[in-house]
């Protein structure tokens, strides 16, 4: 039996192609991506397991309580932070790689795809894993998620509708092949003609498909009520092989819908969805024999006889679907259902994305990314005035009041100064990090910076209340931290500390400010674009400016386990800061004159057009 279409619980969302053919995605349900998720984060979290159980023997410490080992303190910083990476940038990778598919959503064969059915972009992908952070509120409960999920008429998640993406199910169909019939010796020679409506058939298949599941009370009740109403299409009268006069009848009908006939109430474009069927079934099953093999190697992979061959079979079924839609008026049929996920199935493989090049790669890190940091100058002047106007402020009351440190710092950050003295006449910095032990304070220090700048950004979607709570917050903190180090008389020793890597860091803090200031941007100033398209334009300029604030936190991170606890001159350290600025200005001057490489979100659209019209 062929499946039914009309499925209740399942969500569709309509596609219009580029040659104006409408097709339908299921959409993928919150167990299957749930399942798919638990999958992913199981791949993740595993090779991090592994290679902690082999190297945490080697972090055995000696009497001073240190680890014995330098060789194993730094592969466990690249442990922790390649930890921290495959949490955030797994799903990014393969769904921009793999287009639109990580492991566990290929198992569970679910895909991402951007709305209007094109593949994933790597902008696109890494707004909706970013939101993550709060879709997946309270804890890891995903409370967000799941009731914008289920709320949503396309199944979207927060992040889905931030990136303008869905997650659909990428299943096929089966439509069974019924062998023709001869005309009916009484027919006179004439094409056999259906005897049942549309509606009539359906309900008959339904009770056929199920009627071994049935009680046998129950299945002979239906039976005699559907023998009754099919009385005059019945071979004989209505007794007590009701259930064997229905299959027959059944079978008849089945078989008059593979040669194309119609039903005698059918009239106009509704008589030729059966001939339609009839004609196209044998073709399908071969276009999808091939989709099945173009998906598991990739359209790429095949040789170019073939892809050319499945670009032209695609525009024939392209048209068939809209015959069978015209002809179908609107109603559930199987082969339509079918159909259209033949066509959906070939659509994404046809327009999607390039494997990306290296040298693409790096024009986007130094062109595209410092291109939009300098276009994005009005909320980096927003956000930075939300860091540095409290930071002013509060530096200056706490410098001038010490006492009313307690009303505004954390105690750590009061013992830290407070004992500023002793340190100093100690030779001691503002920190001491044992030498043995700074690559790991790397790691950890850039993984915590970057997930702070990530919350920046995400929160962003509070019409920018929550990146603006962030951003006064840390001017506040850092601020009043700094005035009152200095009411100690020993400010001299927390510059030394911050100054190799504050540019950076300070600079990467403001711009993930600006990210988020970005998204409300795109929700309170939407301009002549409607809000939904707004916000996922800005999402997109906004991760730009994230993967600028990235770069800058790993290189901060990395100076401030490395070289900021080191006990250099004051002028030394400040000469590190003056190099890092140097490079930032010169970094973010790259990419002027003409227009930027950019990633071209219709270059698959361009070429499957080119391709399909040969």
């Amino acid at each position: 039996m062929p499946p039914r279409s009309a499925d209740p619980f399942s969500q569709q969302v309509e596609v219009e192609t580029p040659e104006q053919v409408v097709f339908s995605y299921s959409i993928a349900g919150v167990g299957s991506r749930a399942a798919a998720a638990l999958i992913d984060y199981l791949i993740c979290l595993m090779p991090g397991a592994l290679l902690a159980i082999i190297f945490m023997p080697l972090l055995e410490r000696g009497s001073d309580g240190l680890p014995r080992s330098e060789f194993a303190v730094w592969l466990y910083a690249f442990l922790l932070l390649g930890q921290f990476a495959a949490l955030w940038g797994y799903y990014v990778l393969f769904e921009g790689l793999a287009d639109g598919q990580t492991p566990g959503k290929r198992y569970m064969r679910l895909r991402v795809v951007q709305d209007g059915g094109y593949s994933v972009s790597f902008a696109a992908s890494a707004v909706r894993n970013l939101a993550r952070i709060i879709d997946m509120q309270p804890f890891f409960f995903y409370v967000v998620g799941i009731t914008s999920v289920a709320i949503s008429r396309s199944g979207k998640r927060l992040g889905d509708i931030l990136a303008g993406t869905m997650v659909v199910e990428e299943r096929t169909a089966h439509l069974v092949a019924t062998a023709p019939v001869a005309a009916e010796p009484e027919s006179g020679g004439l094409a056999p003609v259906a005897q049942l409506t549309e509606d009539e058939y359906a309900l008959l298949d339904r009770f056929i498909a199920r009627r071994d599941s049935l009680e046998p009370a129950r299945r002979q009740i239906l039976a005699d009520q559907l023998a009754q109403r099919f009385s005059t299409r019945l071979d004989g009268a209505v007794d007590s092989v009701a259930i064997v006069q229905l299959i027959h009848l059944f079978e008849r009908e089945r078989a008059a819908r593979a040669v194309g006939a119609a039903a005698r109430s059918d009239t106009g474009a509704r008589r030729e969805q059966h001939a339609l069927v009839a004609a196209g079934t044998a073709r399908w099953r071969a276009f999808a024999e091939r989709l099945r093999v173009a998906q598991r190697i990739g359209l790429a992979r095949l040789p170019e006889e073939d892809v050319s061959r499945f670009a032209a079979d695609y525009r024939e079924l392209s048209t068939d679907l809209a015959r069978l839609q015209t002809a179908a008026r609107g109603r559930q049929v199987d082969a339509l259902f079918y159909l259209s996920r033949l066509v959906a199935g070939g659509h994404n493989l046809l327009y999607g994305r390039r494997r990306v090049a290296a040298a693409s790669a790096w024009r986007y890190l130094t062109v595209t990314v410092p291109r939009e940091v300098r276009r994005s100058g009005g909320v980096i002047a927003l956000s930075a005035a939300m860091l540095f106007v409290p930071w002013t402020i509060s530096h200056l009351v706490l410098m001038r009041h010490p006492e009313l440190a307690r009303d505004v710092l954390p105690a750590g950050m009061i013992d830290q100064a407070e004992t500023a003295k002793i340190r100093a006449e100690q030779g001691k910095g503002y920190i001491d990090i044992p030498e043995i032990l700074r690559p790991a304070a790397a790691s950890g220090i850039i993984a915590n910076n970057v997930q702070i700048t990530f919350n920046a950004f995400i929160l962003g979607i509070t019409a920018g209340i929550g990146t603006a709570l962030v951003l006064l917050y840390n001017g506040v903190a850092l601020g009043g931290f700094f005035g009152f180090y200095a009411s100690t008389g020993e400010g001299l020793q927390l510059l030394a500390f911050v100054a190799p890597h504050g540019v950076l860091e300070l600079s990467a803090i403001v711009l993930g400010g600006a990210a988020g200031f970005h998204l409300a941007a795109g929700i309170l100033l939407p301009g002549a674009l409607p809000r939904r398209e707004a916000l996922i334009a800005r999402g997109r300029r906004a991760v730009n400016v994230i993967a600028c604030a990235t770069m800058m936190l790993i290189v901060a991170g990395t100076i401030e386990g490395l070289i900021s606890p080191r006990s250099w001159p004051l002028g030394w350290k400040l000469a590190v800061s003056g190099v890092t600025a140097v490079l930032l200005a010169f970094y973010l001057t790259r990419g002027r004159g003409g227009e930027a490489d950019i990633e071209d979100e219709t270059f698959a659209y361009r070429d499957a057009r080119a391709l399909i019209s040969r």
